[in-house]
C-alpha cells in the first residue's frame, strides 16, 4: 500500500483547519499491516480498524503540535508540517498511521490521509518516533 489522501478530506480540506493549534486537534495513530486503508469509504476515525495497542500507546493516537501549511507557488503545491511524534517507554508495532481531525467522537471525526512504513516499525520499552519527512506530511498538490 502506498501513502494516501482519503477522498473524503479531498472534498472537506476547507473545513479542516490544519494550521489551528488552539482550536483544531489533529492526531495520528498507529495501525498494524492489517489494516487496509479504503480512500473511497473509510471517512471517519470509526471506520479505522487494526490500530495497535501495547504499552505506551492510548487508543486515538497523539496529537500533533506545531501544524504549519506553507504554499509553494514553484512547484504549486501546498505543505502540510507539524512537529515529529513520539511514544515514550513504549513497547508497540506499526506498520503505517493514519491522520485525522480529532472532534472526540470517533464517529465524527474526518480522516486526512494514510501513511504506510513499507515495513513493521517497533519500540520495545522505550522511544517509538515518527519522524516526518521534511519535505512535510503531507503534500497536496
Amino acid at each position: 500500500m502506498a501513502n494516501v489522501i482519503y477522498n473524503s478530506f479531498k472534498t472537506n480540506i476547507g473545513t479542516i483547519d490544519w494550521s489551528d493549534n488552539s482550536n483544531t486537534t489533529i492526531k495520528v495513530m498507529l495501525v498494524t499491516s492489517d489494516y487496509a486503508p479504503d480512500i473511497d469509504t473509510h471517512a471517519f476515525a470509526s471506520d479505522v480498524t487494526n490500530e495497535v495497542s501495547g504499552d505506551g500507546y492510548t487508543a486515538g493516537g497523539q496529537a500533533i503540535a506545531n501544524r504549519t501549511v506553507t504554499k509553494d507557488n514553484t512547484n504549486d503545491v501546498g505543505k502540510y508540517d507539524g512537529d515529529d511524534v513520539t511514544w515514550s517507554s513504549s513497547t508497540i508495532r506499526a506498520r503505517g498511521c493514519v491522520v485525522y481531525k480529532d472532534t472526540g467522537d470517533a464517529t465524527t471525526s474526518p480522516l486526512i490521509g494514510y501513511i504506510d512504513f513499507t515495513e513493521d516499525k517497533a519500540s520495545s520499552a522505550g522511544d517509538f518516533v515518527l519522524q516526518w519527512n521534511s519535505e512535510g506530511i503531507f503534500i497536496i498538490g
